[in-house]
């Protein structure tokens, strides 16, 4: 019965993981350059059972076969595929027409990547992210004073290293390609969440939760008439 519940928490935890996870692709349907991100899950290898307690004098080994201990998140993934471009007329608003990233110089100096091209002017006349880093070009620091913003696209090697640190930024220890590419100005490329494939996932999930919720119920009471029992010896 122990081994029930402990199944029935760590099904519960999974699944709170994936609402989280679904809830975040939700919120941020409407993030420019967003990717939504997936759950990797997988069932727990199997293990045996023995009962020790089999025989007149209770010590004898009783295999009870395999058990399952349920399910378990292996990590997440990123789909890096393209979203589709929408016409802003904002002169801060860019979009990368095929792969790559515009790169980013974070407050300590490191680089970091977005496909996020919704861009603001700081006081010293430069492109940043709505979080202040600044945008870096081909000759430095894109400044609005400039004629042709020639960025700084980087393509990276392995999209599976990239880190996410935040809606639409991330960092990878990767290595970087600088790539040329048409970057449209006045457009932004919108997120790749699917909203009804996320919608769906939301009631399975609600789905799941419902069920295990039962099932935690109906070890609750089994335990509590064990205990009850066992009291009236």
């Amino acid at each position: 019965m122990i081994r029930s519940l402990y199944t029935i928490n760590r099904s519960l935890n999974v699944i709170q993981k994936k609402q989280e996870n679904t809830s975040s692709n939700i919120v941020n349907a409407n993030t420019p350059g967003y990717k939504f991100q997936g759950v990797l899950q997988s069932t727990m290898e199997s293990r045996e059972m023995i009962n020790y307690a089999g025989g007149n004098n209770k010590n004898l080994r009783n295999p009870l076969g395999q058990f399952v201990f349920g399910n378990q998140v292996d990590g997440y993934f990123r789909n890096f595929s393209n979203g589709t471009f929408y016409e802003t007329g904002n002169d801060t608003d860019f979009a990368i027409n095929g792969n790559g990233f515009f790169t980013i110089e974070l407050n300590d100096g490191q680089m970091a990547y977005t496909r996020n091209g919704n861009f603001i002017i700081n006081e010293n006349n430069e492109l940043t992210t709505i979080e202040g880093y600044r945008v870096i070009g081909a000759n430095g620091y894109i400044n609005v004073n400039d004629e042709n913003y020639n960025f700084l696209i980087s393509d990276i090697e392995d999209y599976n290293t990239l880190i996410s640190i935040g809606d639409s930024l991330f960092m990878t220890q990767s290595p970087t390609n600088i790539i040329e590419t048409e970057v449209k100005n006045g457009y932004l490329e919108s997120s790749n969440v699917n909203m009804v494939d996320e919608m769906v996932k939301l009631i399975e999930i609600t789905r799941e939760f419902e069920t295990n919720q039962k099932l935690m119920h109906a070890a609750d009471e089994t335990l509590s008439k064990a205990v009850n029992e066992v009291g009236k010896v």
